[in-house]
């Protein structure tokens, strides 16, 4: 096998795997009224439940970046997805709370491996590349948000069982992502591959920018993912089944905003990009919050995938350009900063709304967003631009450039 052939397998089934993740992810996220109802959850409890998860996966993110140094990223992603698909089957199967509980313990504990070694992997591939192609990827799991989207709609429409809901996708998705996984191109297996360093004195600093960014963006993400349904359907009055469309068309959103967000960052540039989605996501929420109605809600769940969509890629990129020889520790520990925004994101937004007014509580995470307007230089200099299949630095840093993000 050529080395362009094994690259391009690497891709494709690295791809599948950000992909099996957008389905999974999005297939629990957009029923969470019907997983309170199933178990009985308060709206006071609530909150703890949705907290467990990231406060979970950010210790197994923290852990990946040891296990790594001895197995790979290959290896740890080849088992953790098929446990985070049998997590979510098991959330379904479930009939008492504490079913629930050590449910959603076992995802957050899996899924925190499986995002940590899926990015690792990710920047790895566009070094080999030699261009950006994370954007890519995120499109893939994009693509998957809207196909489990789409599938919960289908659930709550014919009145399915979460179980129900639940297995056609574990059943089909699980042997199919397992074999891919043959095809990943671990960093072991790549010559021109830096070996594996530490951070250095001072690693963290140069990468606390990033951990903001990351953090904010995530504080935005989860409260489209944790309450878009509810919002909808508790304060905008809409049926439970037009509750799942939000979710669905924030991640129709983001896959476009990533499959032509490369074109953008050619031409003006990786902090104009971040900065203009950043004041979009911005007014996404301001329009979530004075939505007279379900439909106005829509467009203002609509903006903000348009405006979130290319921050979290670039921040995963960046910190690996940050990093070339520690690449995989550092987005390990950039990776646990996407649960500090869950953490944060979903009991403030549920706790606010509690106490005061969701309406409100969606202005806190639109200032939080706004925050990344002070950091975006660290995603490269004022005039970096992405040209065609080469890296060139500007200023003292080092830009990747090329045509990734259209596709995987």
């Amino acid at each position: 096998m050529t080395e362009d052939v094994r690259l391009r397998r690497g891709r494709g089934s690295l791809g599948f795997s950000f992909f099996v993740q957008g389905v999974t992810f999005a297939l629990l996220v957009t029923r969470i009224p019907a997983i309170q109802d199933r178990y009985g959850i308060s709206d006071g409890l609530l909150p703890a439940f949705l907290a467990a998860v990231p406060i979970l996966a950010g210790v197994s993110s923290v852990a990946t970046e040891h296990l790594v140094k001895r197995i790979g990223p290959a290896a740890v992603l080849r088992w953790a997805q098929p446990l985070v698909l049998l997590a979510l089957l098991g959330v379904g199967a479930g009939s008492q709370m504490w079913h629930a509980a050590v449910a959603l313990g076992a995802f957050g504990l899996s899924v925190g491996a499986l995002d940590a070694s899926m990015n690792m992997l990710g920047v790895s591939l566009q070094r080999a590349y030699g261009r950006s192609i994370m954007l890519g990827f995120h499109a893939a799991y994009s693509l998957g948000g809207i196909l489990g989207a789409s599938a919960a709609w289908a659930g709550a429409h014919w009145h399915l069982s979460l179980f129900a809901s639940y297995l056609p996708a574990v059943v089909v998705l699980m042997p199919l992502a397992f074999y891919g996984s043959r095809f990943y191109v671990d960093r072991k297996g790549q010559g021109a591959e830096l070996p594996e360093k530490g951070l250095g004195a001072g690693g963290f600093r140069l990468l606390l920018p990033l951990c903001l960014v990351m953090a904010c963006a995530y504080i935005g993400d989860s409260t489209v993912s944790n309450w878009s349904a509810k919002y909808l359907q508790d304060v905008l009055g809409s049926s439970e089944q037009l509750a799942t469309v939000p979710y669905n068309v924030y991640m129709v959103t983001t896959l476009i905003g990533r499959a032509v967000g490369d074109l953008g960052v050619r031409r003006f540039g990786a902090v104009a990009v971040v900065r203009i989605g950043t004041v979009v996501a911005a007014g996404g929420f301001a329009v979530v919050a004075a939505a007279p109605g379900a439909w106005t809600g829509m467009l203002g769940f609509t903006l903000l995938g348009i405006g979130l969509c290319v921050i979290v890629p670039q921040t995963f990129a960046a910190a690996g350009r940050l990093f070339p020889g520690a690449s995989d520790t550092a987005i390990a520990r950039l990776n646990i900063f996407n649960y500090v925004g869950f953490l944060i994101g979903s009991p403030l937004v549920g706790g606010i709304g509690d106490a005061w007014s969701y309406r409100g509580a969606m202005l806190v995470p639109m200032a939080l967003v706004l925050v990344t307007l002070f950091h975006a230089r660290s995603f490269g200099a004022e005039g970096a631009r992405y040209g065609v299949g080469h890296e060139r630095r500007a200023g003292d840093r080092v830009v990747d450039v090329g045509r990734g993000g259209n596709g995987v």
